[in-house]
C-alpha cells in the first residue's frame, strides 16, 4: 500500500516542498480461517514490505494503478520503484472484521507509522489464481485528522531541506480538511484541496 497505506499523495508534496517520503516497516494480528489468515498477511505485507515483489504478490494491478495514477506495465514499474526508494511504508498494522464473500473480502486496518498513522480504514481484496490480494481502499472507518496532519508533519520535517514553516502550514491544512475531503484526497487522488492548501502555504 505505498503511499496508498497508504494514501496521500505524498510524490506531490514532496515535489512542491522539495522533498521525498520516507518509511519503516511490519506486522500485526486477528486470526480465523485460512482465508482470513491470507488476507491479514497480504494486508500487512502491502502496508509494511519494502520489496517490490509485493506490486504483484500482495497488490492487484487495479491497485497499482489506482496508486500511481498509471496502467499496465508503467503503473507496475512506478510501484516497484515507489517501493525500492522506500515511500511510506507503515510500521505495523492490525487487521480485523475479515468478511468474505467468494473471490471478493473486505477487511478493517488499523495503521501505525506512514502517513495514514493512526488512520482505520476499511480494505478491499480479492483473489486473484489463488492468492489474496490488495485491491483498493473504500474509505475511513474511524478518521482522526490530528493524527493525518501530525503524522504527515513529522514524516516531512524528517526530509533534508524540509521548511518547517511551509510543512506545518501544509498540515494544519490538511488537519482542517472534513472527512469528505480527506477521503477524496486519499483514496480518489483527487489534489484539488491539497493544491489550494499548498498555494496557500506558498504565499
Amino acid at each position: 500500500m505505498k503511499k496508498s497505506l497508504l494514501i496521500l499523495p505524498l510524490v506531490l508534496l514532496a515535489s512542491a516542498l522539495a522533498l521525498t517520503a520516507c518509511g519503516g516497516g511490519s506486522s500485526s494480528s486477528s486470526g480465523g480461517s485460512d482465508d482470513e489468515t491470507a488476507i491479514e498477511e497480504a494486508i500487512e505485507t502491502a502496508a509494511t514490505s519494502a520489496d517490490p515483489s509485493k506490486c504483484t504478490e500482495v497488490q492487484t494491478e487495479f491497485f497499482n494503478e489506482t496508486e500511481t495514477g498509471k496502467t499496465g506495465a508503467a503503473a507496475l514499474k512506478t510501484c516497484e520503484k515507489e517501493v525500492e526508494e522506500g515511500d511510506d511504508q507503515a510500521e505495523s498494522v492490525n487487521v480485523s472484521q475479515i468478511e468474505v464473500e467468494g473471490e471478493g473480502a473486505a477487511a478493517v486496518a488499523e495503521i501505525e507509522g506512514s502517513a495514514l498513522g493512526g488512520q482505520t480504514i476499511a480494505v478491499a481484496m480479492e483473489k486473484e489464481e489463488g492468492a489474496w490480494k490488495v485491491d483498493g481502499f473504500m474509505g475511513f472507518m474511524k478518521y482522526d485528522p490530528e493524527a493525518l496532519g501530525s503524522s504527515l508533519e513529522e514524516l516531512l520535517n524528517e526530509e533534508e531541506g524540509a521548511d518547517p514553516a511551509k510543512v506545518t502550514c501544509v498540515a494544519e491544512g490538511v488537519e482542517a480538511m472534513s472527512e469528505e475531503e480527506a477521503e477524496a484526497m486519499v483514496f480518489e487522488k483527487n489534489e484539488e484541496g491539497l493544491n489550494e492548501i499548498l498555494a496557500g502555504c506558498s504565499e
